[in-house]
């Protein structure tokens, strides 16, 4: 029997080696359910005006939440995120660089140049200037 399980266990696609993790999964499913539920049913509930009143970081609400704002706020955001998440793949290239060779160079030179060639295009498109 040991020895069945062992080479059950040796199997990497075996099903048996998921079992630890189906099991924390459940676990912690049902540990979830029970606190939302013990919270809700044993918590207290009080709806007064005042609860419900919108708050944010202790100021006040003043006018219409749905007034316009500028572009280029969210423009400079998202080319973070875009540029920053490009970033990310260098780290494969910086560990394995001896195995990837010039092959691997050369492909490193591609990327950084077609991310260059987009960083000139977003200033020569003037996405950066907040002066206008």
């Amino acid at each position: 029997m040991i020895q069945t399980f062992l080479q059950v266990s040796h199997n990497i696609n075996s099903t048996a080696n998921y079992l630890p993790i189906g099991i924390q999964l459940i676990f912690a499913v049902v540990l979830l359910a029970l606190i939302i539920f013990l919270t809700t049913t044993l918590g207290p509930s009080r709806k007064t005006a005042e609860k419900l009143k919108n708050f944010e970081s202790g100021i006040e609400a003043q006018g219409n939440a749905r007034r316009p704002m500028a572009i280029k706020y969210f423009l400079v955001a998202i080319l973070f995120v875009l540029f920053d998440v490009e970033v990310i793949f260098f780290y494969p290239y910086a560990v394995n660089f001896r195995e990837l060779g010039w092959h691997g160079f050369i492909a490193v030179f591609m990327f950084v140049a077609f991310f260059l060639c987009g960083f000139f295009y977003i200033l020569k498109k003037g996405a950066l200037n907040w002066e206008e």
